[in-house]
């Protein structure tokens, strides 16, 4: 992968990103995605972030090698610090962080984010307490997507700053409120995985010499509601 052959997921990013954005990539390693939506055509202003040295200056080298230091700015900070408010950036990709940490990186810096109008996230895991964020920090989903690439399911969330509530129920928090309504196979194959894990973390806890009730309960009906999903999404 490169700046003019991006993978399968950053493509899918990059196909969130509106034309003529102003851009911050956080954890945005070589700054390929960023680089990439330059040389198309795509935005003509972004900065890159990174908190570690050595992606930092693969950042660098990256923005040398393709000329695009007039419009590529790379900046070695922690999270949204990398963002300076005359930068007047209004979309935010953050991708392949687990979700958790992603959660921190946009509340740690909401200061940063009085001005952006679309949020871009691509978490690994945990996007239930991600989609929570979101939805009380008046952020409301527009767009959600699931893919498959190199044996990994990842997914896109889309979020757009809104004065009227958000809220979002277990169901949706966990299974995605747009992606519940799609269904799909990926999707599918996403959730069938995580209720054999479950299925099986049951098993060893029913079989402990101490059982844990309280998060035993919790994984019964978790399992439960995966069931009641997939059934559904078999009807569609």
């Amino acid at each position: 992968m490169d700046a003019e052959n991006l993978s399968k997921r950053l493509a899918a990013v990059a196909a969130q990103v509106p034309k003529g954005s102003r851009l911050a990539d956080i954890g945005s390693d070589h700054a390929y995605l960023p680089a990439h939506l330059l040389m198309t055509g795509q935005i003509d202003f972004a900065v890159a972030g990174e908190v570690v040295v050595g992606p930092y200056e693969n950042m660098l080298k990256e923005v040398a090698h393709r000329g695009l230091s007039d419009h590529l700015i790379p900046r070695l900070a922690n999270g949204l610090d990398a963002i300076k408010l005359d930068d007047k950036i209004d979309t935010v990709v953050i991708a392949g962080m687990g979700g958790t940490l992603i959660t921190k990186i946009l509340d740690a810096g909401q200061d940063k984010l009085v001005n952006v109008k679309r949020l871009i996230l691509q978490p690994n895991v945990g996007e239930e307490g991600l989609r929570k964020w979101l939805a009380n920090q008046h952020f409301e989903i527009v767009h959600e997507e699931i893919l498959e690439e190199d044996d990994h399911v990842y997914e896109i969330i889309v979020a757009t700053p809104t004065l009227n509530p958000v809220a979002y129920n277990h169901r949706e928090a966990l299974f995605g409120p747009l992606l519940i309504q799609k269904g799909g196979a990926i999707f599918k194959q996403k959730w069938q995985k995580e209720l054999a894990r479950d299925q099986y973390a049951i098993e060893q806890m029913q079989g402990a010499k101490s059982v844990p009730v309280k998060r035993l309960s919790d994984y019964q009906a978790r399992v439960k509601l995966i069931e009641e999903v997939l059934e559904n999404d078999n009807r569609n």
